[in-house]
């Protein structure tokens, strides 16, 4: 038997743990052969379904899930045009909800898995090409060919979760990625609405041990960023504890986790205020600063404990804490997400990722759509199109906001003064947001000098006290000093005053000075040097003096 795993991804950078997982629970059975194609959302179908069809499978498997299901469905049906005999089986989370649809729409396919493959899959492949056993195997959902009769088992759970073999030991593991992914615990204490994982029960968890080999493993192959895959990492305050006193056995790896900021125990506040720079990087679930919104959704845990935590969470100098909200909720209005993001950039959280709402199969929300008076595209990635409390040219604008978030908010150049025009002037999201519409850039990809150039720009005109602001930011990306939002800065015949006080850095005579000289809105001059006189040198020197 020979099995054609399709690994699909949006991009190289991106690689699916299904593949290792699945095979590793496998690897001992010399009867299956299996072979892998990868390939990108991007490429050719009709070239990924020939190198398909020239591996001649018996089965060909995938993983499907919102962005590569529409590629995915135009590769699989020319492999089944060229390979009629083979046997084609999908899983992931596009198959948690009703699946009789696409089973129906797509004949091609000949079955698809609902939940956790590991166990199940192997049961199945002892009897793939035997329809009549099927019934017996939990979570797959298929069509009888003789009738057309739709049979649905269930869903598969995986209860003995820490007797599973690592997916890192299976050769299809991919080390050749900078961040590798780790699942320390399956299923999710919580009960969101939106969620695939909000109704993911039990909470299964590893053992600290068990944790610790795979990190090792992990390490050994000279990998130094890991993404915990944990729903929520500090579900339980002890195993949290835990978890970080294992981390910090590895203190060159960086980890990303997920976490409830509403759950944050005193104990475990302290212990996060330990942990050594860089080696955490969270996640805080937010998804809305207000309480019926939460509660409609769902979402348990206070909001006032949320956002108590998350201000802890993001006043620790030692990690950065990123947190998101979501577009599209019920009873989520546009004018509450720009306030929403005031309050969170008042927080000075590292990154504010605002996403528009998704009705995925399987969810709670899906199925209550009508009920909550949510309407949303029936095609992936099933974006909410209008709800009773925001129109469909409001989520557009929710859309361009958080274009207008990653570009200067999420950019670290350009951070700090975005940041200080959201909190200090109520205004600015609205009029920025409208004159990078006006210019046509609001939805466009842009370069960092042009979005520097942009902002400046805007600072000169509509809040001029901020263009100073605006230009030391320039010089501390490193940008041109021949461009618009350096003009004033001078870099000839300039010597250093009696005194200034030293921002940053040692100044000596080989360096080459540069004066931003005060103005009437700002009183201080500012004082860079360089090492360089390449094109974008960062400065290595920076000083105030009084105006003289």
């Amino acid at each position: 038997m020979k099995i054609v795993w399709l690994d699909l991804n949006s991009s190289y950078a991106h690689s699916s743990l299904a593949l290792p997982a699945i095979h590793a629970q496998l690897s001992d059975d010399n009867s299956i052969e299996w072979d892998i194609v990868s390939a990108t959302v991007n490429e050719n179908p009709g070239m990924i379904a020939g190198e398909i069809y020239r591996r001649r499978p018996d089965i060909i498997a995938a993983t499907c899930w919102l962005f590569n299901h529409e590629m995915l469905l135009h590769v699989l049906s020319r492999a089944k045009a060229l390979l009629p005999d083979c046997c084609i089986t999908l899983g992931g989370p596009e198959f948690l909800g009703e699946n009789q649809s696409f089973l129906n729409r797509n004949p091609f396919v000949d079955c698809v898995f609902r939940g956790e493959g590991e166990e199940v899959v192997a049961q199945w492949l002892k009897c793939w090409n035997i329809p009549a056993e099927w019934k017996n195997i939990a979570g797959l959902c298929y069509l009888d060919r003789a009738d057309g009769t739709y049979h649905d088992n269930g869903i598969a759970r995986v209860l003995d979760f820490d007797r599973l073999v690592p997916p890192e030991t299976s050769r299809f593991f991919n080390w050749s990625k900078p961040f590798v992914q780790l699942e320390t615990t399956r299923g999710c204490f919580n009960t969101c609405a939106f969620c695939v994982s909000g109704g993911e029960k039990p909470v299964r968890t590893l053992p600290i041990d068990t944790i610790r080999e795979r990190i090792q493993m992990i390490h050994r192959h000279g990998i130094r960023n890991i993404r915990v895959l944990d729903r929520t990492f500090n579900y339980n305050s002890r195993h949290a504890k835990a978890l970080l006193d294992l981390f910090l056995e590895f203190p060159d790896i960086r980890f990303h986790l997920e976490i409830h900021p509403a759950l944050l125990s005193d104990e475990l506040k302290a212990e996060l205020a330990r942990i050594p720079q860089g080696l955490l990087h969270l996640e805080a679930g937010i998804q809305s600063l207000r309480e019926e919104v939460l509660t409609t959704s769902r979402r348990m845990g206070k909001l006032s404990d949320a956002l108590e935590g998350l201000k802890y969470l993001c006043s620790l100098d030692n990690m950065e804490t990123h947190a998101d909200l979501i577009a599209g909720l019920p009873l989520y209005k546009l004018e509450e997400i720009f306030e929403d993001v005031r309050t969170l950039a008042s927080y000075r959280t590292g990154e504010i990722q605002l996403e528009s709402l998704k009705l995925l199969p399987g969810t709670e929300m899906r199925r209550r759509a009508d009920e909550l008076g949510i309407k949303y595209s029936p095609f992936p990635p099933y974006e909410v199109l209008e709800t009773e409390a925001i129109t469909p040219d409001e989520l557009q604008t929710a859309h361009l906001l958080s274009r207008l978030l990653d570009g200067f908010y999420n950019t670290p150049v350009w951070q700090d003064i975005t940041r200080r025009l959201i909190v200090e002037q109520p205004d600015f999201l609205h009029r920025f947001l409208a004159h990078l519409i006006a210019l046509g850039v609001a939805d466009q990809p842009m370069s960092q000098e042009r979005r520097g150039v942009i902002l400046y720009e805007f600072c000169k005109q509509s809040y001029p006290t901020y263009e100073t602001a605006a230009t030391l930011a320039w010089i501390e990306a490193g940008m041109s000093l021949k461009k618009q939002p350096a003009a004033r800065i001078r870099t000839k015949h300039v010597t250093p005053p009696d005194n200034w006080n030293v921002v940053y850095g040692s100044y000596h005579e080989r360096l080459r000075l540069c004066l931003l000289p005060a103005t009437e809105n700002e009183k201080l001059n500012y004082w860079f040097g360089f090492e360089t006189e390449s094109q974008q040198p960062r400065p290595v020197f920076k000083a105030t003096s009084c105006e003289i």
